[in-house]
């Protein structure tokens, strides 16, 4: 299994971006996609979590209403889209499968290999 994250960048506060994630190597139509984010010397955190096959979404208090995560199942993908991005939002960023949603980086079994985020004030 493959997770090949891309689209980070350095962007200015106020600004948008969209992340992207193409998964290969599997069935992913019982499984739960989700970011999360981490910086240096901090805990991976959970971002946004999307259900395969009935596209429901999660979302961490601190990216509601700016960040939406998305799926093309074609495309075997998944999309965060960043809106409104802060300077707090500078982390890497990372894919990652599991067959259940859960906040817990552990539940999950398969990760990308991250994308770098810089917001600038």
């Amino acid at each position: 299994v493959q997770l090949q994250a891309s689209g980070g960048g350095l962007v200015q506060a106020g600004g948008s971006l969209r992340l992207s994630c193409v998964a290969s190597g599997r069935d992913f139509s019982t499984s739960v996609m989700a970011w999360f984010r981490q910086v240096p010397g901090k805990e991976r955190e959970h971002v946004a979590g999307i259900t395969w096959s009935t596209n429901i979404t999660y979302y961490a208090n601190s990216v509601k209403d700016r960040f939406t995560i998305s799926r093309d199942v074609a495309k075997n993908s998944v999309y965060l889209q960043a809106n409104n991005v802060r300077p707090e939002d500078t982390a890497v960023y990372y894919c990652a499968a599991g067959s259940r949603y859960s906040e817990n980086r552990r539940t999950y079994d398969y990760w990308g290999q991250g994308t770098q985020v810089t917001v600038s004030s």
